[in-house]
């Protein structure tokens, strides 16, 4: 979604890390007073529009900067992506195995680790074999559910706890498992396009891949950045809203990639039970990073409600909102609305 303004409500979504083939930039630039230029930039990529907003006194710097940024997301999106022909996770997925990993392959899965050790499994790239056997039996002219004898045998072929790192390589431990980084590398995308923007000078500006959102500063009127949480079962409804000041904030749904009308099958798989969990309908986490909100939404939506937020409440720096399968709102402690709340749904 395109922001029309550097202030403008952005809506949050969960997308894959699938590749959109464009090259163009497209840019906008507005003269906000006689010392400030804000200046937007987006490109479709990651099965979304990424848009980039960037606020300074100087146009050309920003227009660089953004450049930059948009060129070291795309170098990203072709190492990570496990539907390009050449990119190191395909071939891992296919051979079991990668010699000499590039190191931001290796951080990426070091981090998924990580959080698969910090969630006791609820965060699990190795679930691939299993989203695709969603994908191959139910997105076709006629679809078939899977048995549970299949989603059984699937289930062998996932567990993070089986794939081994080494500065050499990286290696699948079980016949069959194949990784999946859309949990986690769209926010590490983010991040680094952030971490571009930095180097180029820039210190006010929004980040927004299809709802993985990172700010930094105030925006055109020297206020924190607002973000929307829109309703997953109502389009252009927003229960709640946020700002942000360095920090981020990412949502995990059911509603962005259902593989059946039901919604009972979606891109989410926890690996505990080889199926979709179906207590939440949304997950939104506010984070230091954009890449620990990414990961942390997909981990809380897989743990549920009441066990999320009791996750979520041990981490610091993190908040959370959870709208569940009845449309009822959930907030962690620390989460900050930034419009006024009404009775009703809210639950905490």
């Amino acid at each position: 979604m395109a922001l029309a303004a550097a202030h403008a409500l952005a809506v949050l979504r969960d997308l894959g890390l699938e590749r959109v083939e464009s090259s163009a930039l497209a840019l906008s630039a507005v003269r906000i007073d006689t010392a400030l230029w804000q200046v937007t930039a987006e490109r479709p990529a990651m099965s979304t529009l990424v848009s980039v907003t960037g606020l300074d006194p100087s146009r050309e710097r920003l227009e660089q900067a953004l450049g930059r940024a948009f060129d070291a997301m795309q170098r990203l999106i072709d190492l990570l992506t496990r539907f390009g022909d050449a990119s190191p996770i395909t071939l891992l997925n296919a051979t079991g195995r990668l010699e000499g990993p590039p190191p931001e392959v290796s951080v990426v899965v070091a981090k998924a680790l990580d959080y698969h050790r910090l969630t006791h499994g609820a965060f699990d790239v190795s679930v691939a074999p299993l989203v695709d056997l969603f994908w191959d039996r139910l997105v076709r002219a006629v679809p078939v559910e899977p048995t549970p004898a299949e989603i059984a045998e699937t289930r062998t072929m996932v567990g993070a706890e089986h794939v081994a790192l080494s500065r050499r390589r990286i290696s699948l431990g079980r016949p069959g498992m194949r990784l999946t980084l859309d949990g986690i590398a769209k926010g590490y995308i983010v991040d680094a396009i952030c971490a571009e923007l930095d180097r180029g000078g820039m210190r006010r500006y929004l980040v927004n891949a299809g709802g993985d959102i990172r700010a930094r500063g105030m925006n055109a009127s020297a206020r924190p950045w607002q973000v929307a949480v829109e309703n997953p079962w109502q389009h252009g409804d927003y229960p709640d809203a946020i700002s942000l000041v360095d920090s981020a904030v990412a949502t995990s749904g059911s509603y962005e990639r259902c593989y059946d009308p039901a919604r009972t099958y979606h891109h989410i798989v926890s690996a505990a039970t080889g199926r979709s969990p179906g207590h939440c309908s949304s997950v939104t986490i506010v984070a230091p990073t954009t890449l620990a909100a990414d990961a942390l939404a997909t981990s809380v939506f897989v743990m549920g409600p009441t066990n999320g937020i009791a996750f979520i409440e041990k981490l610091r720096g993190c908040a959370c909102l959870i709208l569940d399968h009845e449309g009822r709102a959930h907030r962690s402690r620390r989460w900050r609305s930034a419009i006024p709340l009404t009775g009703g749904s809210d639950t905490t």
